[in-house]
């Protein structure tokens, strides 16, 4: 597989999309064996998929200088090495900052100190998963703010659907929300769409195709859209997984 045989306009919604974080749960990984995860997919036919790792502060000094310029580091206060910083409150730092809200109330002021949103999509437990309505609010309160943000947690998966919510053999299974209808939802309200929550609930594989465009059952976005809304709006989606998604891809047809 290269970039040429990805269809232009999967390939934009796609670019750069993973933050690493193998370090976290359902994962996780030793520090060892996340950097040396990283390493190799950024080697791998698939790396224009990965963007930042994720780390907690504590754990940042231990990280190799090779690594520096692709760090997010999660705590509450700046860090040299920092590429960018992931809190749960609103920090000032000389990184970007992506600030994870319990409520759409605080989006405004997060607008408004200059820095990024955060939502989590999932968790280890089912009832760590948002419902659809939740994330759809979210998303379109971001878009009417123009608030970039990144989403993270339970994202493993392109397609909404049942899957088992750890690796034990096991798991409780819950129903999760996929990777590919979140940033093509976020990219139809990015550009103006409010009915996003049909996109969210959506199922079928079927119902998402690729080629200088992106659609979603009647609806198309451009290539150049789908680059703007990437850019823009949702920055990013926090996996402990690279494989996973990369695997799933596969069995849906679209790589």
């Amino acid at each position: 597989m290269t970039v040429a045989t990805v269809a232009p306009a999967l390939h934009a919604l796609l670019n750069q999309f993973i933050d690493y974080a193998g370090l976290f749960p359902p994962a996780g990984l030793s520090l060892d064996q996340t950097v040396a995860n990283y390493n190799s997919y950024q080697k791998s036919e698939y790396s224009w998929m990965l963007r930042w790792l994720v780390v907690p502060a504590r754990d940042v000094d231990s990280l190799p200088a090779s690594l520096n310029g692709r760090i997010a580091v999660l705590g509450d206060s700046d860090h040299i090495r920092a590429t960018a910083i992931e809190s749960k409150s609103v920090i000032f730092a000389q990184h970007p900052v992506y600030c994870e809200v319990s409520n759409l109330e605080l989006l405004k002021p997060v607008k408004e100190s200059g820095t990024f949103a955060k939502l989590r999509t999932g968790g280890i437990k089912a009832a760590a998963i948002p419902d659809i309505n939740e994330v759809a609010n979210f998303i379109l309160a971001c878009a009417e703010l123009r608030l970039p943000f990144k989403a993270t947690a339970g994202l493993h998966h392109p397609l909404r659907a049942d899957y088992a919510l750890t690796y034990d053999d096991d798991a409780p299974r819950a129903v999760m929300h996929g990777f590919l209808n979140v940033l093509m939802a976020s990219a139809f309200a990015w550009h103006g769409e409010r009915n996003i929550a049909a996109i969210l609930s959506e199922t079928d594989a079927a119902a998402f195709t690729f080629d200088d465009h992106a659609h979603w059952r009647g609806q198309m976005l451009s290539v150049e859209q789908i680059k703007e809304s990437r850019q823009n709006f949702l920055h990013s989606v926090g996996s402990c997984s690279f494989d996973e998604p990369v695997r799933d891809l596969k069995a849906i047809g679209l790589f």
